[in-house]
């Protein structure tokens, strides 16, 4: 797939991977449909990038999520690629006896997390996957994951989440393949950004860098750059792409 001209929605887009994502693509030519709940981050987005189509909409309501990919395919006449950015780091332990009053994993927490990270991917890709479908065009979905869905301790929900986009790209690239869809998953491993530091706190993440094997973290231009490679190159299917500096949850 050349980037370049290519009508591409990015979910998640207006703040952290998503955003950057939808910069390098609109860098490399692409027409961009920005989803995303944060209407005024959507905003800033398109102040920054000229000619970006943005959507304001809640990403696990499936009429939202509906109503958006019809406008820009509206829009844009097609769809040629989808980027499932979306999403939230959350950490919790299962069980917690110091805690009095919250000593299990509360159940809401649970929920809004594979809410956030599992079903709005579910929701966008069945959504675009029709759109391509029914236009009988070749395509790509990429699936923001993370190193998280192999286990991380204190981790339950957004681990089990990130293991079900796992999980989906695969069903997914076996199922669109022979419509000329394909589907690739990146998991990023522990990223040096806000999202981050302010999930896991400094003494966390010094910690990781001396288990990392390149002693670092990782930068999200790399993640940018595995997304591009994921869309362009078209005989990668049904794999994750790990970007984790080599460590592994």
């Amino acid at each position: 797939m050349e980037i370049a001209g290519k009508a591409i929605v990015v979910t998640g887009a207006a703040g952290g991977f998503g955003r950057a994502i939808a910069s390098a693509l609109l860098g490399g030519g692409a027409r961009v449909a920005a989803l995303d709940r944060d209407a005024d981050g959507l905003e800033a987005l398109a102040q920054q990038d000229a000619g970006v189509f943005c959507r304001a909409c809640d990403l696990t309501d499936p009429d939202g999520v509906k109503d958006a990919v019809d406008a820009v395919h509206g829009a844009f006449g097609r769809i040629d690629a989808l980027v499932n950015a979306v999403g939230m780091i959350h950490s919790a332990p299962l069980v917690n006896l110091m805690n009095r009053e919250q000593r299990t994993h509360d159940v809401a927490a649970w929920q809004t997390v594979l809410a956030a990270n599992l079903t709005s991917v579910f929701l966008t890709g069945k959504q675009v996957a029709e759109k391509m479908a029914l236009d009988r065009a070749k395509g790509a979905i990429v699936n923001i994951s993370s190193s998280s869905a192999g286990g991380n301790a204190g981790q339950s929900a957004y681990s089990a989440a990130k293991a079900g986009v796992n999980a989906l790209t695969k069903v997914w690239a076996k199922e669109l393949g022979p419509l000329g869809i394909r589907v690739v998953a990146i998991a990023p491993g522990f990223i040096d950004n806000d999202a981050t530091h302010d999930a896991l706190g400094e003494s966390a993440l010094r910690e990781i860098k001396r288990e990392t094997p390149l002693r670092r973290l990782g930068d999200v231009d790399q993640v940018c750059s595995t997304v591009l490679y994921a869309l362009e190159n078209d005989f990668v299917t049904g794999t994750v792409l790990e970007v984790d500096g080599g460590l592994r949850a």
